[in-house]
């Protein structure tokens, strides 16, 4: 996976799953939820623990879903996104 971290991501829930992203200006709709995948924090971690949303999503109906890992910092509430 190729990482895209330092991007702004901005994450719309729906029922507590992302339905939509904004990602380099452009507005992307989650078609598929692959995965997801939850790590809590530990006793000695100052870390609240992330979930990360494996998704297919897409800019636009005639282009091919991309595959991407949506990750939520639980303890500062912020979204990094990773492309496969």
């Amino acid at each position: 996976m190729r990482g895209i971290g330092d991007e702004p991501v901005e994450v719309w829930l729906r029922d507590g799953r992302p339905e939509r992203f904004v990602w380099r200006g452009r507005m992307h709709t989650v078609l598929f939820i692959r995965d997801l995948r939850s790590a809590g924090s530990g006793a000695d971690s100052d870390s609240a623990g992330q979930e990360c949303w494996l998704v297919e999503a897409t800019a636009q109906r005639s282009v091919p879903a991309t595959t991407y890992l949506l990750c939520h910092d639980l303890g500062t509430d912020r979204w990094s996104l990773s492309r496969r």
